[in-house]
């Protein structure tokens, strides 16, 4: 009998690739999850992979020739099989996936039949990390997965556990069964927003002082951006307004560029109306200067008094305007009666969830990959998530709201 949750992997097809770890045997059961469940998986190794696992194996399980070589011999016109396999598959999962295949990925380099079918896919593409603890921790592999997920890859974190060299640390490979379940997941929610306009804002705003000053905060965009990410993967339209910003603009997603509160006040108040639902995940000034002078101000007296206003409220704003079957989160970041301030947060602008995070938690703050939110819901419900990847945290908070909303 097929698990409830493996429910959406019927009829689908599903790419599953295979590289060089000794956790390639776990493949097979892998495998051996999808078939049961109704799925058509097609495997595609790396040439070391095969040194763990054998093709037949793999090949025998899924029912279809496995396929390791970019140029075969004696298969005419078989150079081509990695665009085609690209748009077959609904899903891809390589599960291991190994330093040396997350860098390949990462940097686009194509000489296996493996990177060049995952270069060419249109789907939603999961990665499943397995090595060395120490391996798994190197400044290079961590760069590369975050590249990996600002190209829109999903990642499954190695679990803790003992490891192949005798040490206990993370980078073991999760259970066949758990990576099932996450591919399962993601198929369910591929199409939870389709139709929809999402609309998200992201990062800090600057208020100018003079040419060369201004009045700002440590946002990075990094939540805001997640948000995006995780919700055009869900088939919506979306519009993400973001304040000054490194980061690259996630796949489908419209992006607007502004700097100053009022400017991002205005642009979200001309795309609110057909937003579906909003996210207000932007670090927005609340005062700016009354004036800003038209060159740079001289170091001269010792001290400088800037006389600021209030800037809009955009949050109060949406409020006050929304439509009845409009979604409406804003998101508090504090450091003192936190949930309190929250709560009232919520209440005064008329939100429908306020995602809390707090300054003073360690991993929570300005700056960093992860997050750690209290989701705070207007009936009173409140939901605490753990430390989370902002990628995680950001799917988390998507799943929670769609949650909310009626069927039907």
């Amino acid at each position: 009998m097929v698990p409830e949750s493996l429910a959406s992997l019927e009829g689908r097809h599903l790419l599953l690739g295979v590289t060089g770890s000794i956790a390639a045997y776990k493949a097979a059961e892998l495998v051996r999850l999808f078939k049961k469940a109704g799925a058509e998986v097609q495997v595609v190794m790396t040439p070391d992979a095969t040194r763990f696992i054998t093709p037949l194996t793999l090949g025998t399980l899924s029912e279809r020739e496995v396929l390791v070589d970019l140029f075969p011999e004696n298969e005419p016109g078989s150079w081509t099989k990695h665009v085609h396999l690209g748009r077959w598959a609904d899903l891809a999962v390589v599960a291991p996936a190994t330093a040396q295949t997350l860098a390949r990925l990462a940097h686009g380099f194509c000489d296996t039949m493996l990177a060049a079918t995952l270069l060419s896919a249109r789907c939603p593409v999961l990665l499943c990390p397995a090595m060395d603890h120490d391996m798994y921790h190197h400044p290079a592999t961590q760069r590369n997965l975050e590249l990996l997920r600002r190209y829109g890859y999903e990642i499954l974190p190695p679990e803790f556990g003992e490891l192949a060299s005798g040490l206990k640390g993370d980078g073991r490979l999760p259970d066949p069964e758990r990576i099932a379940a996450h591919v399962a997941a993601l198929l369910a929610r591929r199409h939870s927003l389709a139709g929809k306009h999402v609309l998200v804002t992201a990062g800090p705003t600057r208020e100018m002082i003079d040419p060369v000053r201004c009045l700002t905060n440590p946002s990075t965009g990094t939540m805001g951006f997640a948000l995006a990410r995780a919700a055009a993967r869900r088939g919506a339209r979306v519009t993400l307004v973001t304040g000054p910003t490194l980061l690259p603009t996630p796949p489908g997603v419209t992006r607007i560029d502004v700097t100053s509160a009022q400017e991002m006040y205005e642009v979200v108040l001309q795309h609110a109306d057909t937003a579906d639902f909003v996210f207000m995940a932007a670090a927005v000034a609340d005062y700016t200067p009354v004036e800003t002078a038209p060159s740079k101000l001289k170091k001269e007296a010792d001290e400088l008094v800037l006389r600021l206003r209030r800037t809009p409220d955009i949050l109060a704003e949406l409020g006050r305007r929304r439509r009845p079957d409009q979604v409406l989160v804003g998101f508090a970041m504090e450091t003192d009666n936190a949930l309190e301030n929250a709560r009232e947060k919520l209440r005064r602008k008329n939100l429908d969830w306020i995602a809390l995070n707090r300054l003073n938690e360690p991993g929570a703050g300005f700056g960093t990959g992860t997050n750690r939110l209290t989701l705070l819901h207007r009936s009173g419900h409140l939901e605490e998530l753990p430390l989370l990847p902002k990628d995680e945290a950001a799917e988390a908070l998507l799943d929670r709201v769609l949650r909310e909303i009626p069927s039907g």
